[in-house]
């Protein structure tokens, strides 16, 4: 049986792949903090879908979380065929304004945690010769607009990266890149969304099933919307010192208030 493994799996984007990844007869590995909600999760999955769903309660914003993780991607006896780094979060405020812990915590977990768990990951799927890695970022990585940005961006840097070392080997890797998505990820920043335009909001279910079908394609790279693939193609042509005022006013107008 095929097995995916999902970091961030109780909530909005990491829900959705598990509820696909169900759905389509893989067994689970569901990895986030809050232990309850894992355990219902993996019941709900098991009696909709007979899969086996496995619960790994992790905080990857410490060392111990990553490292259960890492260990559970390189067990050779019960492989791990698909591994989804989605665990992340947002810090209200611009730089300088919310607290270097904080801005600390966001790194260890956008950019440590993805780091290490898709090396372990990438380590054992190339000994098989097979394997997909999906690493959520955003479109806030193709944009000069704060910290937030600046870790998606890394993420997007280094899953290319990685993807061409791994050309060959039977391990695919993508970066995920989504814009708005309806899912708890504002409402736990405590970032108001009022002023969002609705055209601008992506459904998590449609967003999976289009990532999974790049993916398959073998692309580095998806943008899962037409709205949004106009937009970055806009971004790319921008200059850079007209683009950086934009986006700031753009976070003002639509970002947490």
């Amino acid at each position: 049986m095929t097995t995916a493994l999902i970091t961030g799996a109780t909530a909005g984007i990491g829900a959705a792949f598990a509820r696909r990844l169900a759905a389509d007869g893989y067994d689970l590995v569901l990895v986030a903090r809050d232990a309850e909600r894992l355990r219902e999760q993996a019941t709900e999955l098991h009696d909709r879908h007979g899969i086996e769903a496995e619960v790994l309660r992790a905080d990857l914003s410490e060392d111990k979380g990553i490292r259960a993780v890492e260990e559970r991607l390189g067990d050779t006896r019960h492989p791990v065929d698909l591994l989804v780094n989605n665990a992340g979060f947002g810090n209200k405020g611009r730089y300088l304004e919310v607290p270097m812990a904080d801005e600390l915590t966001m790194l260890k977990v956008h950019c440590e945690a993805v780091l290490r768990l898709t090396s372990a990951a990438a380590a054992s799927m190339r000994e098989r010769g097979r394997g997909g890695i999906v690493n959520v970022a955003s479109v806030a990585a193709f944009v000069p607009r704060g910290t937030y940005g600046a870790s998606k961006a890394w993420v997007v840097q280094f899953s290319q990266g990685a993807a061409k070392d791994l050309a060959g080997s039977g391990v695919r890797l993508m970066a995920l890149c989504p814009g708005f998505v309806r899912t708890e990820f504002h409402q736990r920043a405590g970032m108001g969304t009022g002023n969002i335009p609705g055209w601008m909001w992506l459904d998590a279910d449609k967003l999976v099933s289009a990532a999974l079908a790049d993916l398959a394609r073998g692309k580095s790279v998806s943008i899962p919307d037409p709205r949004y693939k106009v937009l970055m193609g806009a971004v790319k042509l921008a200059p850079r010192g007209l683009l950086g005022g934009l986006t700031s006013r753009t976070g003002r107008k639509y970002g947490p208030q």
